[in-house]
């Protein structure tokens, strides 16, 4: 098995950023669209100056407008565009023309194809489907079994990804309120636990 790809999400702190880099993580990622974790592209542009080369920096949206996705994502100083909100392969086209490396989310219940690469994203988020929540997802509501390199995401904590990765194969996991002392505020140890926990994965 390969090495798990590991993103953090909704990190809004230098030293939340500095916790999930110095623990190992794959990605760290910045919510600019409306969510208790909201940053603005301005707040998010330092946090990602933190991250070092090889840890991918994600700008999160759902539903806005494609104009509005590359200026955000810019500003923010990201390398990776994640979009939650069912937008069409055009723009992921856009985006990866911008030479941004691309993320697509959606729910086992979106009907959308559950095959990364489907729209020409790298990579593919399989999340609740209110993405955020800390709701798990049954797999018993997948309508296939997703392919190529798709992300668990919704509900995962430090004391159930081990369980979860075990189960479902995934190439990789998605974590955001599993890390958090109440919502929308990250807890660094916590941040440390799920990383750890997430070593059981990685050579």
């Amino acid at each position: 098995m390969h090495n798990l790809y590991v993103k953090v999400c909704g990190l809004r702190k230098p030293a939340e950023v500095e916790a999930a880099v110095a623990g190992g993580a794959s990605a760290v990622g910045f919510i600019l669209t409306t969510s208790p974790r909201r940053l603005s592209p301005a707040e998010a542009r330092p946090l990602a100056a933190l991250v070092p080369p090889g840890v991918a920096k994600v700008a999160v949206f759902r539903g806005e407008s494609l104009d509005e996705v590359r200026r955000a994502a810019a500003e923010a100083g990201a390398d990776t565009v994640q979009l939650h909100g069912g937008e069409p392969p055009e723009a992921f086209a856009a985006l990866r023309a911008d030479g941004y490396r691309l993320i697509r989310a959606t729910s086992p219940e979106s009907g959308d194809p559950l095959t990364a690469g489907a729209y020409g994203e790298d990579m593919l988020i399989i999340d609740s489907p209110r993405p955020g929540s800390g709701e798990r997802w049954s797999p018993d509501s997948l309508p296939e079994q997703p392919a190529g390199a798709w992300v668990l995401s919704g509900g995962l904590s430090p004391d159930n990804v081990v369980d979860a990765v075990t189960a479902l194969r995934p190439w990789g996991v998605d974590v955001s309120s599993g890390v958090e002392s109440s919502r929308g505020v990250k807890d660094v140890a916590l941040i440390e636990k799920f990383l750890r926990a997430a070593d059981a994965f990685r050579a």
